[in-house]
Parts: C-alpha cells; structure tokens; sequence
C-alpha cells in the first residue's frame, strides 16, 4: 500500500530539496525526455520560476503531442450534501446548518435530462459527501444506473471504498473514480478532518490502492493548495503517487488535478497559504514535462482566465456550466453550495471560446473500454455489498 511507501519519504527534508533546488537542478530536468520524481522537485521549485516561459513551450508541445488540440469536458452532479466528516475548510461540514439533501432516482434522473439540455455531454461526475449509512455502496449503485442512461461515462467522487466495493460498482457502469487525497502531510491531516470517516489518513491514502485492485479504467487524485503552506512538497507528495500508481496499476489511466482553495459557506477556515495564478502555471507546467500522458483537470473553481489560458498549454480536461449543490440543475438551483464557483460561464459560452483558442471540445470520450461487458451487462455472480 502507499501508506508504506510514503514513510520512507520524509516531507521535511522533500520540502528542503525543494528550497535548495538551483538553477542547474532545472536546466537538467527541462533538457530530459524522461523525468524523475527529483526532475518534478526542480520544476516546481522557486529555482524554476525564471523558466515559466520555456517550460510553457513545453508543456504545451507535450500536450498537442499527445491530446492533440482537443478538451475534453465534463459536468459534475452533485446527488447528496449529507456528510458525516468535519472537514475545516468544507461548506458540507456535519455541523454547518444547511438543509440536507439525497436525491431520489426520479431527481437523479430529472438532474439528467436537465444537464443534457445544456450543451451534449456525455462525461459525468456524481458526487456526494460522505455518508455511508445513508447514502452508501447501495444508493451509489443506484445512482450509477440512473446516469448511465444518460451518459457513457460515469465516474463518481464519493467515500473511499472497499476494493470490492468498487469492483461490484463498475458492474452498474461505473467507469472512473475521482478522490482527492487534500493533503500527504500525515500529521497535519488529522487538524483539516478531525472526525468522520475522512479522518482515517491511511484509509483515505490508500484508497487509490484499492481502485487499482479493482481495475477501475480511470483514476483521479489531487492535492487541496492551500490546505498546507508546502504546498510545493504536497505536489511534490502526489508526483511520488502517481509514479507508484503507474507502476502498480498500470492497465488503469490516471488524471491529476490542482484545486486552489475556494471560499466556502459558513467556514471560517483560511488556508495556510494563497497560490498565485504564475504558482498554479508552474505546477501545471511542471506535471506535463514529469509526464506527457497524465490528464490534467482544471474546473470551474478557478476564474475564466485562467481556464482560457492554460487549455492551450496544459490542461487536457475541464468542467462548464457547474453546480455544485445537490439538484442544482433543475431539483433545487437555489441549494447551499459546497464551494464558490469562480467561472460561471454557461457550457455553450465555454464551447465558443474554446473554438476560438484553437481547441475542439470532446463531450464524449471514445475509449473503448466504455464498451466493455462489465459496464453494460449485470453481474453475473452476486455483487459485494449490494
């Protein structure tokens, strides 16, 4: 399990590499073809900030390298706020006074049909928070079938689970998991999640573990900046994961996003740090030349700007039109948010800009895999826990 192998990483002296890093250390890692976890370090360095310029040439040659000149776009949906955790920074802290909400199937559904209205997706994202006892493996699975009628891929940001959990979970079409692991600072992580479930720093950790052993086909992990003032040596943290992902689990695809902190309803929290929009390019930049075939996600949390500048040198995969309420599409627009959406824009609007910066959204990713008996016949030998 990684839980193992990140005690053999020290996140003092990994947060020390990274403040000694020197001009040299960069030069090395921009000419290498091939980059190491130590290559990632430079890159992400204050050493590195003088080369933006050139690692945005790269990045962006690596990118159409690989993706082309195409976005791919996804919607979230958010299907329950009800949440057991008492995570410091979120809007769905158990104890934040705000009305609870699990959506039926009929509201699922009705989500549905309202999301295609908007623009032709076919990705989505549903997600809850973290409540096992009322919105557990059996409502996912639910959930899962509801959507597949509507999208071919369905991909969920739920509780980490069982591996058989998630095994039985694609038998009902599901197609990817998203968890954001927020911080590898183990200590710390205890003062951001100090109840729930969410509290387990190893169960959380290795989660991705338990994806992999489950061969779900997409996974997607991130780091929370903002949470802890390193947050050079938490991306730094997640290069080291997703390079044992690669090597352990390595039929699965993998995607890497880089959340800033937002504002959230009722929260009082403040992050540790604020990463600068040229801090949030370095990183992007940085995870494309450590690796050309990762996905990079960016979502509606960060300003339009932003968004229309790095679909041209980095990003590969981007959210539009988001609610982040639970029925926000059509059950309850007027829900509580978990968090501030920065770029409002609507999916038709975000469409056209792309189109102008040269780039050609894709609603629906043609893997092949998203074909597979798994997602669309039943199991044929009773699922775990359903």
């Amino acid at each position: 399990m990684f839980s193992d192998e990140l005690l053999k990483i020290s996140w003092d002296e990994t947060t020390e590499r990274i403040a000694n890093a020197n001009d040299s250390d960069v030069r090395r890692a921009l000419a290498k073809q091939h980059l190491d976890v130590n290559d990632f370090i430079a890159l992400v360095s204050p050493a590195a900030e003088p080369y933006l310029e050139q690692m945005a040439r790269l990045s962006k040659h690596y990118t159409e390298e690989r993706f082309g000149k195409t976005m791919s776009m996804f919607i979230p949906l958010y299907i329950t706020n009800s949440c057991t955790n008492s995570c410091v920074y979120c809007g769905f802290h158990r104890t934040n006074p705000m009305k609870r909400t699990i959506l039926t199937r009929q509201q699922i559904d009705d989500e549905c049909v309202a999301i295609k209205k908007l623009a032709p997706f076919e990705n989505i994202l549903l997600v809850t928070g973290e409540n096992p006892a009322k919105a557990g493996v059996p409502y996912l699975a639910m959930a899962i079938e509801t959507a597949k009628r509507h999208f071919a891929n369905v991909k969920i940001e739920v509780m980490p689970l069982k591996a058989e959990e998630y095994e039985a979970l694609t038998h009902h079409g599901l197609n990817g998991v998203i968890c954001f692991q927020e911080t590898y600072h183990r200590e710390n992580y205890k003062i951001y999640h100090p109840a729930g479930m969410k509290s387990n720093f190893e169960w959380r950790v290795n989660g991705f573990d338990r994806m992999g052993q489950a061969g779900v086909h997409s996974i997607g992990m991130g780091a929370l900046l903002g949470l802890e003032k390193e947050w050079r040596t938490d991306v730094s943290m997640m290069a080291y994961h997703l390079r044992y992902l690669q090597k352990h689990y390595w039929r699965t695809k993998y995607s890497v996003n880089f959340p800033r902190m937002r504002p959230a309803q009722n929260e009082g929290f403040q992050p540790n740090c604020f990463v600068t929009d040229r801090e949030l390019a370095q990183v992007t930049f940085a995870m494309r030349i450590f690796d050309h075939d990762v996905d990079i996600s960016y979502s509606t949390r960060e300003p339009e700007f932003i968004r229309d500048n790095m679909c041209t040198l980095g990003v590969t995969t981007m959210s539009a039109e988001s609610k982040v309420n639970p029925g926000g599409y059509f059950t309850y627009p007027q829900a509580l948010e978990q968090f501030t959406v920065s770029d409002s824009r609507t999916a038709t609007e975000i469409n056209r800009r792309l189109r102008v910066l040269g780039r050609e959204p894709v609603w629906k990713d043609w893997d092949a895999t998203f074909d597979h008996p798994l997602c669309s016949q039943p199991s044929l030998s009773p699922s775990p826990s359903l």
